[in-house]
């Protein structure tokens, strides 16, 4: 199988939709946290002290300065405000509670885990982790130095991000593997924005080998390793790393369905990305993205003085929007875009492969219709005229929320030189860096008082046409819609770790 062949084979259409026989079987609903049974458990401290950086400044590229004395302080801030949970959701139909977190996930079904190996962290004991989000812990699985030849130079956390594609199948089958990859880049860009507000760089590495990692890990064969990411600067407290020889505690990683249904789909494209020792990263010379302008030059990016901790934690997935008068403002518009058009720090992104398309229905300035974002020069280029609100909301699987939105987006992913460029491996990183800027999207809305939603489901071709989108201009991979949010009672906002009952 190609990654041709599956994104075709995935995509959304009437047709398909009236074809399709999936339905969800409550009973077999997946955990949404994975606990390793009998190794010790470490105490990460609660209530870290809070990055005060506003979060525009970084989005844009500006280092925090929250300093911590030791490694437990800030390893506990550093997922506090990347990983861990932020709030529950009462069903008031049964009264149980569902958990929602700092990093999105289609769904809500969080796919994607954090393990993290240390070496030379202050106060605390070199090893191997897998991160409980349920109760704000830090589960040991391995004593010692684990030889991190993964990692950029000799960084002293370096975390690994996985996917558990099962919990997105029991839902979304087989297009589940797309919403996993868009899960990744939101899990790495929560991990690398909380280091950058503390005050560290990261550096992700895509160009790995799966199975020496996943064994290095000792990871289920329900899990697949998908991103490396290095921390390292000064703001990281230090000592002499360990001699002690690695020990492993066991561990047992709990089953999380009482049946696991095969998508060999969903096998055969993970086995098709999949990089070995020997092989090469697939990269070749390529075309460059291409670069272009429009007759609409963006004004100054409107401020924001609302910190990284405050948005980090606030950040919601919006279930609909306001609509009718309420709008947002073009210098608004600009602050959201200027963070989408930021360097990501990866081994592959080098090259851009996803191009903004935006339906522009309700901002002060500018004529609904759509636009084209010419990154660059930070400008935008119109490419259809008049209200797009309901061709929106229905390319959008018929979701109100898409046309009741202030903007929408089509992230239009050039998979072709993706994998021109990396080979078949490049169809993961058009969808990493399509999640990754989703969720700068989401903190960029949240600092200036909006709300913001990803949208993975959208009638694939049906967007090509209306974009008036040649097969060689790339193909939809995501949609992101930002307005004014509806207040959802059922949502309580909470800094402790809590019980969530299913």
């Amino acid at each position: 199988m190609t990654w041709r062949e599956y994104h075709e084979a995935t995509k959304h259409s009437v047709e398909s939709l009236r074809r399709a026989r999936h339905v969800l079987d409550w009973a077999n609903m997946p955990d949404p946290f994975r606990h390793y049974e009998g190794v010790p458990v470490l105490d990460l401290p609660a209530d870290p002290p809070a990055p005060e950086i506003p979060a525009l400044d970084v989005l844009l590229g500006t280092l925090g300065t929250t300093p911590v004395g030791d490694g437990p302080t800030l390893l506990s801030q550093l997922l506090f405000y990347s990983a861990a949970i932020s709030a529950s959701k009462r069903v008031p139909s049964t009264g149980c509670k569902y958990a929602l977190r700092v990093n999105p996930s289609s769904g809500n079904l969080h796919p994607t885990e954090f393990h993290f190996l240390t070496r030379g962290l202050k106060g605390w004991p070199d090893g191997l982790y897998h991160y409980d989000p349920s109760r704000h812990m830090a589960e040991q699985r391995g004593r010692g130095d684990f030889q991190m030849t993964l990692a950029s130079g000799s960084a002293p956390i370096v975390f690994a991000l996985t996917s558990i594609v099962w919990r997105e199948a029991w839902k979304y089958d087989e297009r589940a593997y797309r919403y996993c990859l868009h899960d990744i880049g939101h899990a790495w860009q929560a991990l690398a924005l909380s280091a950058r507000a503390i005050g560290c760089d990261s550096f992700a590495a895509g160009h790995f080998p799966d199975d020496e990692v996943a064994e290095l890990c000792r990871l289920n064969v329900d899990e697949w390793p998908m991103l490396i990411v290095s921390l390292h600067g000064k703001s990281i407290p230090v000592r002499e790393a360990d001699a002690g020889k690695t020990v492993w505690f066991g561990g047992q990683a709990t089953q999380l369905s009482k049946e696991t249904i095969a998508h060999p789909l969903i096998d055969s494209i993970h086995f098709t990305t999949k990089r070995s020792s020997c092989g090469s990263s697939g990269t070749s010379f390529a075309e460059s993205a291409l670069t272009g302008s429009g007759e609409i030059t963006l004004p100054s990016p409107d401020s924001s003085t609302r910190s990284f901790g405050e948005v980090a934690r606030m950040r919601r997935s919006a279930l609909d929007f306001l609509g009718g008068k309420q709008s947002t403002s073009l210098a608004e518009l600009s602050a959201i875009l200027a963070v989408t058009a930021q360097p990501l720090s990866a081994d592959f992104a080098g090259t851009r492969f996803i191009q903004l398309y935006m339906y522009a229905h309700r901002v002060d300035g500018l004529q609904p219709g759509v636009y084209r974002f010419w990154p660059e020069r930070a400008e935008l280029e119109q490419v259809k005229s008049g209200d797009q609100s309901v061709a929106a909301a229905g390319l959008s699987l018929g979701q109100d929320l898409a046309g009741n939105a202030c903007v929408t987006f089509s992230m239009i992913g050039d998979l072709d030189r993706a994998a021109g460029t990396y080979g078949d491996r490049g169809y993961r990183y058009a969808h990493f860096e399509a999640g990754a800027i989703g969720h700068r999207l989401y903190l960029a809305a949240e600092a200036l008082g909006l709300g913001a939603t990803g949208i993975g489901a959208f009638y694939d071709d049906e967007v090509h046409r209306h974009l008036n989108l040649v097969p060689n201009q790339g193909q939809v991979v995501y949609h992101f819609a930002i307005g004014y949010p509806i207040p959802d009672p059922r949502v309580s906002a909470s800094n402790e770790p809590q019980e969530i009952t299913w």
